[in-house]
């Protein structure tokens, strides 16, 4: 057995976050032949990720306030404390807190062969793609 560090709170980077979004890293692989991670991120409210997907796919399980996650096609959902949302491989999407909240989700994943290659960064979304106004 082994109790795991507790690690430092660390402030995501601008380049990938807009607003304030903090980083609790839970889980970490020991080594090659695991690749479980788990992370407590907490948004500001009006935080949000820059559109991206993973290698592997996420769930996102939501501990408090309100999370609002969306797709390329526009679809925008809003959800609450206690529900878990699943995101396939490679498919791009962002997430926030909705305006007025802070919110915080635990993110699972699994690292891809190469983790450096786990998380593909995109462009930060617009304003209109985080009120769901297309065009």
């Amino acid at each position: 057995m082994n109790l795991e560090p507790v690690r430092e709170t660390v402030k995501n980077p601008p380049e990938q976050f807009s607003g304030d979004v903090w980083v609790d890293m839970i889980v970490l692989p020991h080594g090659p032949e695991q690749r479980a991670v788990v992370a407590k991120v907490r948004f500001a409210p009006g935080a949000r990720t820059a559109w991206h997907s993973h290698a592997r796919g996420q769930y996102l399980h939501v501990t408090s306030g309100v999370a609002r996650f969306g797709t390329r096609d526009g679809n925008i959902i809003d959800v609450h404390p206690g529900q878990t949302l699943y995101t396939p491989p490679g498919e791009e999407h962002w997430h926030a807190s909705a305006n007025g909240t802070f919110m915080e989700h635990l993110a699972i994943l699994e690292n891809d062969e190469d983790p450096a290659a786990t998380t593909a960064w995109a462009e930060h979304i617009t304003d209109a793609e985080y009120e769901g106004r297309q065009g």
